[in-house]
């Protein structure tokens, strides 16, 4: 399909460079509303949005003054602007890490906002300190802006998927850490401790973000030729990963690839169906209250 459908191709070899660099910067992004906005449970108060040009931080408070911060992939900058009418913008182009990171930390200070980011990227295996990354130095526009298009269209259908949850369900909400849109609905009972181990990521995460039972699913644009749709229970209940085709042994998850939602006649329907059903296997198996 064209872009213009909403569902582009994304072959992950065509733009994976560009991929890595920017999950990075976002990182540096989200560790700035990780500093300044409230906590929240299962850290919902870290996370970016889908927005009308790109990923957005939302507005965060700053003593008696608010930031927001937004990556523009349309117009491929990034925007600073905070309520009291200063902005300043980042040209979103080929340049390294420890660029992006400089001139970051540059206008941060312009704007008289003083925040402490730790330097090393999460939740990846092998990191650079921010400041001293100079590999990571990708930027393709086009491939952003279809990657932005693609988000557009997942956050329609989760957030379809989402108003149909009457009791606890997270916001349709980027995670920066592991670059996936996600969205998590809550049975209301507690969960055995996470295991952990999530590389460079402290055991404390992941226990907050699954201290409660969980059916959540999201777009990962990483894994198989273009991405995909995962959907995963936590703890996973018995008989879970029987219940329908497509679990992924190795990921722990059902999976739907993302190839096989844009080539469809209806994208949405077929998006909608896997997150529908893969919810009803995790309920059923694990016999969640009625919510």
């Amino acid at each position: 399909m064209r872009e213009a459908d909403g569902w582009p191709a994304l072959p992950v070899a065509a733009w994976q460079p560009t991929r890595d660099t920017v999950q990075l910067w976002t990182q540096i992004v989200g560790k700035t509303r990780l500093a300044l906005a409230p906590p929240a449970n299962h850290w919902w108060n870290v996370t970016l949005y889908v927005n009308s040009t790109g990923l957005t931080t939302s507005l965060m408070p700053y003593g008696d003054r608010g930031v927001e911060i937004a990556f523009d992939f349309v117009d491929h900058v990034l925007d600073l602007r905070t309520t009291t009418g200063e902005s300043r913008q980042l040209a979103l182009e080929p340049r390294s890490v420890a660029d992006f990171y400089a001139e970051y930390r540059a206008h941060l200070a312009d704007l008289d906002i003083d925040v402490t980011i730790n330097p090393l990227p999460v939740e990846l295996p092998d990191v650079i300190p921010f400041d001293q990354d100079e590999t990571h130095d990708s930027y393709d526009p086009a491939a952003m802006h279809a990657f932005w298009t693609s988000l557009v269209s997942a956050d329609r259908v989760l957030n379809t998927f989402r108003a149909e949850y009457r009791a606890k369900v997270s916001p349709v909400h980027f995670f920066w850490g592991a670059f996936d849109l996600a969205v998590t609905r809550f049975s209301g009972r507690p969960a055995p401790r996470h295991p952990g181990g999530v590389p460079n990521c402290p055991d404390r995460v992941m226990w907050e973000a699954y201290c409660d039972e969980v059916s959540s699913a999201g777009y990962w644009p990483g894994g198989r030729d273009e991405g995909l749709f995962y959907s995963y229970a936590y703890p996973e209940p018995p008989d879970f990963r029987a219940a329908l085709a497509g679990y992924d042994e190795e990921l722990g998850e059902f999976v739907l690839p993302y190839t096989a939602v844009r080539s469809a006649a209806d994208p949405d329907a077929v998006l909608l169906d896997f997150l529908r059903g893969t919810y009803a296997a995790a309920t059923t198996s694990g016999t969640w209250p009625a919510g």
